[in-house]
C-alpha cells in the first residue's frame, strides 16, 4: 500500500472490508429462520426450499477460485466495486420475487458476485497492511467478523424476519451496498498482481466444475449416501478437482499457484477453516432447529438467543490478539478447537429443558474458542503469499470455509437422519429431534478435535508465519 495512505485511512479501510466479510458470511445464514415465511408466501416445496440456501453455497463454493484471479489481474478495487453492484442487484432481485424460481436464482447470484467480493476483499487487507503489529490487529478484527457472520446472521435474520419480513433479510443488503461503495470509494486504493496476467482458461472450468459438482453432490446426500445421483456427483467432482491440479503442474500462469496449498502452516490453515466452517454453517442450522422447534422460540427470541456465540468471540478477540504477537499462533490455534469441542459437547448433553441452562453456557464456551481460531487464521492463511497470488490466497481461505461448511452440512444432515430416521415417517416426537440434533453436535465435536490435530501437525510457531514474503507489491493511489 502506497506510504501516502495515512493511518487513519487505513483503519476506515478496515472497517470497509470488515463489513463487507460480515455481509458476505451473513448471508449465508441469514435466511435460515426466514425460511417458514418465505416457504408459506412463495409456495415452495422442502425440497426446493433448502436451494435457497444451497444456491448461494454453491455458486459461491464453486467460482471463489476465479473471483481471487480476477481480483489480482482486473484489479482488486475495481473487482471488488462490481462485486457490491452486482451483490446489491441480486439482493434486490431476491427481496422482490414473486416466485420460487426467481428467489433461488437471486440467491445463485448473490454467491456469484459474493465470490467476486470476497477474495478481493480479503486481497485489500493484505496489502493495505503490509507487516507489523498493525497487521496482527488488522487481520485479528477482520478474522473475528469472518468467524461471528455465520451466528449474526441467525440473529439479524430473526429480527428482520419477526418485525418487518423474509424479504428484509435480502433487502437489508442494499444498506450494506451503499456502505461499501461509499467507503470503498473514499478509503480503498487500486492494487493488481505485477507480471504474466493471463487466465488459465482449463484451470478456471476444471475447478469451477469440480467444486461445483462436489458441493451439488454432498447437497444430494440427504437422499442417501448411497444415491446414484450423489455417488456420480462426487466422483465426478473428485476426478474434475484431479485434472485440475493435474494442470496446475503444467501450465505457465497457473490459477492457483500449488505453493500456495503445499505450504504446510498454510494448509493447516485452510483445513482448520473448513472445519470450523461446517461448525459455524452446518451445526448452527441443526441449533436453531433446535431453538424453534424443540424450545418452542419465535424468530425473534431464537435470533437473539444465537447472540452469545459472536458476542463472546468478539469480547474475547482483543485478549487474542495480544497473546498471538506474544506466544505465537500455534497454542491458540490448538487451543481453539478443543474449546469448541468441549462446548459442542456440552451442547450434546440437551434434553429440551431451558435455554438458559441448556443452550447458554455452551454457546459462550464456544465464541469463547472460536475467537482463538478465527484471530490468528486469516492471517496464516495468506502468511508468505506473494502480492501477486494474494487475491487466490484469499479466495482459497473463503473456498475453504464455504466448501467446509457445505460440506459439513451434509455430514451431520445424514447423522441426524440416521438417529431419527427409525422414528417412523410422520413429523418425529420431540424425543427423536432432540437426539438427532444431539447427534449432530458430538459429531461436530469430533469434527473440532480433529482441528486441534492439524494444527499440532501443521502449524509451526515462527514469527515469519506471520509476516509476508519480501516483495509485496504495493498498492497504487
Amino acid at each position: 500500500m502506497s506510504s501516502s495512505m495515512s493511518g487513519r485511512t487505513r483503519w476506515w479501510a478496515l472497517a470497509v472490508l470488515s463489513m463487507t466479510q460480515l455481509v458476505v458470511v451473513l448471508d449465508g445464514t441469514i435466511v435460515n429462520i426466514a425460511l417458514p415465511q418465505a416457504q408459506a408466501a412463495l409456495d415452495l416445496t422442502d425440497s426446493a426450499r433448502q436451494w435457497v440456501v444451497t444456491a448461494y453455497a454453491l455458486a459461491f463454493g464453486a467460482l471463489l477460485l476465479l473471483g481471487g484471479r480476477v481480483a489480482d489481474y482486473w484489479g482488486r478495487k475495481r473487482t471488488y466495486m462490481v462485486g457490491m453492484v452486482g451483490f446489491g442487484i441480486a439482493s434486490l432481485w431476491g427481496g422482490l420475487a414473486q416466485t420460487g424460481t426467481e428467489l433461488i436464482l437471486a440467491r445463485g447470484l448473490q454467491g456469484v458476485f459474493a465470490a467476486l467480493l470476497a477474495p478481493a476483499a480479503l486481497a485489500l487487507l493484505t496489502v493495505t497492511f503490509p507487516s507489523g503489529r498493525e497487521r496482527n490487529t488488522a487481520f485479528a478484527v477482520f478474522g473475528t467478523v469472518a468467524g461471528a457472520g455465520a451466528a449474526v446472521g441467525l440473529a439479524l435474520g430473526g429480527v428482520l424476519t419477526e418485525f418487518f419480513s423474509w424479504r428484509w433479510c435480502l433487502l437489508v443488503n442494499l444498506v450494506f451496498v451503499v456502505i461499501g461503495i461509499v467507503g470503498a470509494l473514499l478509503f480503498l486504493r487500486e492494487s493488481r498482481a505485477e507480471g504474466d496476467n493471463r487466465y488459465d482458461v482449463w484451470g478456471a472450468v476444471t475447478v469451477t466444475l469440480g467444486l461445483g459438482a462436489l458441493v451439488y453432490g454432498f447437497s444430494l446426500a440427504e437422499f442417501g449416501w448411497g444415491n446414484v445421483s450423489t455417488i456420480a456427483f462426487l466422483a465426478a467432482g473428485v476426478v474434475l478437482l484431479g485434472l485440475f491440479v493435474w494442470i496446475e503442474t503444467r501450465v505457465r500462469n497457473p490459477l492457483l499457484p500449488l505453493h500456495v496449498v503445499t505450504d504446510r502452516v498454510r494448509a493447516g490453515a485452510f483445513l482448520i477453516q473448513a472445519v470450523a466452517g461446517s461448525v459455524m454453517i452446518g451445526a448452527t442450522l441443526y441449533l436453531t432447529f433446535h431453538l424453534q422447534i424443540v424450545l418452542g422460540m419465535s424468530a425473534l427470541a431464537a435470533g437473539l438467543a444465537s447472540l452469545p456465540l459472536p458476542l463472546a468471540t468478539m469480547l474475547t478477540a482483543p485478549i487474542v490478539a495480544t497473546l498471538l504477537g506474544r506466544i505465537g499462533p500455534r497454542p491458540l490455534m490448538i487451543t481453539g478447537p478443543l474449546v469448541v469441542a468441549a462446548s459442542l459437547l456440552l451442547l450434546s448433553r440437551i434434553t429440551g429443558g431451558a435455554y438458559a441452562v441448556e443452550v447458554l453456557p455452551a454457546l459462550i464456551v464456544m465464541g469463547f474458542g472460536m475467537a482463538f481460531i478465527f484471530v490468528p487464521l486469516q492471517n496464516l492463511a495468506l502468511a508468505g503469499v506473494p502480492a501477486h497470488d494474494a487475491g487466490v490466497a484469499s479466495a482459497t481461505a473463503n473456498s475453504a470455509m464455504q466448501i467446509g461448511g457445505s460440506i459439513g452440512l451434509s455430514v451431520f444432515t445424514a447423522v441426524y437422519a440416521a438417529v431419527v430416521g427409525p422414528h417412523g415417517s410422520g413429523i418425529p416426537a420431540t424425543s427423536a429431534l432432540v437426539d438427532g440434533y444431539s447427534a449432530t453436535f458430538v459429531a461436530a465435536a469430533v469434527g473440532m478435535a480433529v482441528a486441534a490435530v492439524i494444527a499440532i501437525v501443521f502449524v509451526r510457531n515462527r514469527r515469519p508465519d506471520l509476516v509476508p514474503v519480501e516483495g509485496t507489491a504495493t498498492a497504487r493511489d
